[in-house]
């Protein structure tokens, strides 16, 4: 293979990266050009993503990647979901998008429920209802009467902003427009019936186009800014989930996966979306991926409770990696707190420590005094969790999975690995890392013709990285710390 180089923008919600993918020699090498701090500034009350300052950094990734590599072919944009922004007829921006963390949506969902039933509103999305939702967002400012809608010309979710801004164009990906709960997977398309019921502005959505089209050059006068060449902007799975998805070396079928990061998103990757009542009692959710496929998962507060401590220590002087808290929480005592990661509590509580004690005090346990407790219990009750929606998942698919793969930055996390191979009772394989980047890049090599397909790509993935796998051990007092952990925390 001749070498061909692409560059992928993962954006998240704490850091931006840029990442370059060289495909040489059946293999895929990545080198990070560029990263940034990404985090909501508030203002007045309301929390808001910085978007001039977040695509100033991209600009000067795009200019240390080039750079670095002359031959970067094209780029291509991954964030979270839900959140999005506007502009004017005129091209403008229309206000700041708003973080989802923002309590905008509190008692939201409920308004709209007494429109649209929460069974209605399932039936036509096939999306797990969760206040942060790019419905309630959008319902929210209907219901605060917002002046921007006076002047909205087109919605555009966070990646789509960008790629307007490099390139003009005003679209919206599949994977991206699946997570609002404004989609209607059946007929693939905006659901008229959740515009008209809500009296939402339908018009205000750009069209849907599908994974892997290319937007085609980046615009002159960022070409001039940069002093760079001709760059095409392809659309990956804009998701940062769907391309993570995209990245998971997994062989033959019966295989389920972690996108591990601030959120734990448990799925597994299928051909048609599952909307049925108990799919809807468990709150799983259908989200587009790479080749129309879809991804049914259930999303898991994950490492935001981990990453929330570290932030509360850090303010109280003491900083420490994350490293060291797994260390920490390595050397404290097993099961001696649990808490439910999906707690409303600790969506964004002014400081999760003393959130996690008021839980563990609520429910009868007593209160985690130490560091390395609180992240102990943190820990402990994200296997937990793990295994409560690994149990619900394999019921909803009807057959077995036989291993687990976990991507994404909390791959790192060997603690957490290893108690979760123990819950779950199956080999889980850690790795890539950088899967996001990685899925990223394989759609844009896709795009260009470097590589055939998925498959080819996820070939190219395990031979160019190794992965860490974790066999379980002590299941039975896994088992035994369940059902505990089931009465303390969930059957209350």
């Amino acid at each position: 293979m001749d070498r061909r180089t692409f560059l992928a923008f993962d954006l998240g919600a704490e850091s931006g990266r840029a990442v370059v993918g060289i495909l040489q020699e059946d293999k895929i090498t990545l080198k990070e050009v560029h990263r940034f701090i990404n985090r909501p500034v508030r203002i007045i009350g309301r929390l808001y993503w910085n978007v001039t300052q977040m695509f100033q950094e991209l600009k000067l990734g795009l200019l240390n990647g080039v750079r670095e590599f002359p031959d970067i072919e094209s780029l291509g944009i991954d964030t979270w979901g839900v959140d999005f922004g506007f502009i004017s007829k005129n091209n403008e921006l229309v206000g700041l998008p708003v973080c989802y963390r923002d309590h905008r949506t509190d008692g939201v969902p409920e308004k709209v429920f007494e429109i649209l039933p929460k069974e209605k509103l399932y039936s036509l999305t096939g999306i797990q209802i969760m206040q942060i939702n790019s419905i309630f967002q959008l319902y929210s400012m209907l219901l605060e009467d917002s002046p921007l809608f006076k002047s909205i010309y087109k919605l555009l979710f966070m990646p789509d902003l960008f790629n307007f801004m490099f390139t003009g164009k005003i679209s919206t990906e599949f994977s991206i427009a699946t997570t609002s709960q404004l989609y209607d997977p059946i007929n693939d398309t905006w659901s008229k019936e959740i515009f008209n019921s809500l009296g939402l502005p339908i018009e205000i959505m750009p069209e849907i186009m599908p994974t892997g089209t290319n937007l085609g050059s980046i615009l002159k006068d960022i070409k001039e800014e940069l002093g760079i060449g001709d760059i095409s902007v392809v659309a990956p799975a804009e998701h940062d989930t769907g391309s993570a998805v995209a990245a998971v070396p997994a062989k033959g079928e019966n295989w389920a996966y972690i996108s591990s990061g601030t959120w734990s998103l448990m799925g597994v990757e299928i051909k048609e979306p599952i909307i049925n009542k108990e799919s809807m009692d468990a709150n799983f959710t259908n989200e587009g991926g790479v080749n129309k496929t879809f991804r049914f998962l259930k999303n898991i507060s994950g490492l935001w409770l981990l990453q929330g401590c570290r932030r509360s220590w850090e303010r109280e002087g003491y900083s420490l990696s994350y490293g060291e808290i797994v260390k920490l929480a390595e050397e404290s005592k097993p099961f001696k707190f649990f808490v439910d990661p999906d707690d409303p509590v600790f969506l964004n509580p002014p400081d999760m420590p003393t959130a996690i004690r008021d839980f563990c005090k609520r429910t009868g346990q007593g209160v985690p005094e130490t560091k390395g407790e609180i992240a102990r219990c943190v820990l402990e009750s994200l296997a937990f969790k793990y295994k409560e929606v690994f149990e619900k998942l394999k019921s909803l698919i009807k057959k077995d999975i036989d291993v687990l793969h976990i991507v994404g930055g909390g791959s790192q996390n060997t603690l957490l690995s290893q108690f979760t191979a123990n819950a779950l009772g199956i080999p889980v394989h850690t790795g890539p890392v950088e899967a996001t980047a990685m899925g990223n890049i394989m759609v844009q090599a896709m795009v260009k013709g470097a590589i055939k397909d998925l498959e080819e790509g996820r070939n190219l993935i395990r031979n160019s990285f190794e992965t860490v796998v974790y066999n379980p051990m002590d299941v039975e007092v896994w088992e035994k710390e369940y059902e505990r952990y089931l009465n303390t925390v969930i059957i209350r």
